[in-house]
């Protein structure tokens, strides 16, 4: 069973995150869209790995992964990784650095956030591995969008 705490929680990090699109424009939502498409899809595939090795555990009893790290996947990646290239590509250096900075503010203080509300903590994993987990993947979301760029270009 949800409790009323984690069900506030996955609600608001689906819902504030893509609320944000709003402000971004419609031109930024169709050019960034695919990779942020992209980093959904494999992110899902990284948590349900996360998922199996038990990397972090979720204070409510039974757990599902629709309902511990689903919302993880479909609410910040997609929104925030179209922000950050909004603001950065073309800047490789700027990029990683805004990535780091969000992976890092995750991984090593929004994580204790969230083991003192008793929604997640690390169980596998220390924090240095965890932002590790978490910032590989910016490198990648940009390869998708140079890519996405470069055969837009072309053709």
């Amino acid at each position: 069973m949800i409790s009323k705490r984690h069900l506030v929680f996955n609600l608001s990090i689906i819902i504030i995150p893509w609320l944000s699109l709003l402000f971004i424009g419609k031109r930024n939502i169709k050019r960034y869209s695919l990779a942020g498409v992209f980093i959904i899809i494999f992110e899902i595939i990284n948590h349900l790995y996360g998922h199996k090795r038990k990397w972090w555990k979720f204070y409510d009893k039974r757990l599902l992964f629709i309902k511990d790290e689903l919302p993880f996947s479909i609410g910040p990646y997609m929104p925030l990784s179209m922000w950050i290239l909004k603001f950065s590509y073309g800047n490789f250096k700027k990029f990683i650095l805004l990535n780091a900075i969000a992976d890092g503010l995750f991984a090593f203080l929004l994580i204790d956030v969230l083991k003192k509300l008793k929604i997640i903590s690390l169980n596998g994993l220390n924090h240095f591995q965890f932002f590790i987990y978490l910032h590989y993947k910016a490198y990648l979301l940009y390869g998708v969008q140079y890519l996405f760029e470069k055969t837009k270009r072309v053709s």
